[in-house]
């Protein structure tokens, strides 16, 4: 089981960029340290790290609590939580850390942190925990997730850090400023904190492939902020528009129009997937298969390349008619027709001579496959068409 929550963390917008180096020894003179930048902890992470504390059932450490002081000017700060460090990368205790507090805490927490949305951190940690789902399930081996999201300077990132350290997490960051990178690398190697960078080598690789330097900018940069109402953003909201219009069969006139045409009986996940690929700018039509109802002739005399037929196992199919049948509170005599499992393979049996008989059309088994999953194939097929991939398919089902 994953337990997942995320985190926000704002700031005054005064935060510098710039990397130091990790916590020097506390053995300067008073006149450097005077000299040192104080990090202000901030109060959103202290009462998170105290909530999840009481949820798990942990005493609290209220050494930990931060203190109000005062600087020079005589404005308040707020002093830095007192959090025990290993003295070294490869220190194997912790203060108040053991395998049996971790187990009370409900799971190994892993700290995701980003300079965006953290949408790209979220999704590859999700997809590596997709190999561990033996244990996952079973909660032999539970994980806990944190996410921490518009993370723009070093104060922030050296908080979250340090709560790592404190909590024997693992931090998993995408940063595109190098600075910010090698700083959370650094900072981590320091305080003995695993970590993974997930951004920047595939962006090495890349910058190397293509012979340029990659412009290390966060997405959230200035430079790279456009205008919420360019070209793409209109691009999307037509085809969604055009994408629900063309729902269920409807205007069979504007097939033509389409990018994409899905067909397949009911209930074989049309909708769903058209509005996906309508979300990506695709305007895409769906047109069903009901037997004893003839199909529109606009989808033979489309271009073929752009048709996408679905299909899916009977048993399943049933399984979906019958609760759709439920919701909609369809009577006995029509939701044993629609439902029946009869009636449903000969429904499946006359979407297959469709088929056959149209031969350029794709068939894809939808069978146990997530919308994402479906999309990606017709995607693939898609552009391979477009730009005349020359790769030779394998297998016409998919």
């Amino acid at each position: 089981m994953i337990c997942s929550s995320s985190l926000r963390l704002s700031g005054s917008g005064t935060g510098t960029r710039n990397s130091p180096s990790p916590p020097a020894s506390s053995e300067n003179s008073d006149e450097s340290q005077s000299q040192v930048r104080r990090i202000k902890a901030s109060p959103q992470l202290n009462r998170w790290s105290r909530a999840r504390s009481i949820r798990s059932g942990r005493k609290l450490d209220r050494s930990a609590v931060s203190t109000e002081s005062r600087d020079k000017s005589g404005s308040p700060v707020l002093s830095e939580p007192e959090i025990e460090l290993p003295m070294s990368p490869k220190g194997d205790s912790r203060s108040g850390s053991s395998d049996d507090e971790k187990e009370v805490n409900g799971g190994k927490p892993i700290f995701m942190v980003s300079d965006g949305t953290g949408w790209t951190a979220e999704h590859a940690v999700n997809a590596a925990l997709g190999q561990f789902d033996y244990c996952l399930v079973d909660r032999v081996c539970p994980v806990n997730t944190h996410l921490f999201s518009g993370i723009d300077d070093v104060e922030k990132l050296m908080e979250i850090v340090k709560q790592a350290a404190k909590e024997g997490a693992m931090v998993v960051f995408t940063l595109a400023e190098p600075s910010m990178a090698q700083f959370a690398k650094q900072a981590c190697q320091h305080w003995g904190v695993a970590s993974s960078d997930i951004l920047g080598p595939i962006t090495e690789a890349i910058a190397g492939h293509l012979g340029v330097s990659p412009s290390g900018l966060s997405r959230w940069a200035p430079e790279r902020q456009k205008s919420p109402l360019s070209e793409e953003y209109f691009r999307r909201i037509e085809a969604i528009e055009f994408t629900i219009k063309q729902d269920d069969g409807a205007l069979p006139r504007n097939l033509h129009m389409a990018d994409i045409v899905l067909t397949g009986v009911s209930r074989s996940g049309k909708t769903p997937l058209s509005i996906y690929l309508a979300q990506k700018g695709y305007k895409v039509a769906n047109v069903p298969i009901v037997m004893n109802i003839d199909l529109p002739n606009t989808l033979f005399e489309v271009n073929p390349e752009k048709v996408f037929a679905l299909t899916i196992n009977p048993v399943v199919l049933q399984s979906i008619r019958r609760a759709r049948a439920k919701t909609l509170g369809m009577d006995g005599e029509l939701k044993t027709n629609y439902c029946d499992m009869d009636y449903v393979k000969e429904e499946l049996e006359y979407a297959g001579k469709i088929f056959a008989q149209n031969p350029v059309w794709p068939v894809i088994e939808v069978t146990s496959k997530a919308i994402e999953e479906t999309a990606v194939i017709v995607l693939r097929l898609y552009h391979d068409r477009k730009n005349r991939c020359s790769m030779p398919r394998i297998s016409k089902r998919y």
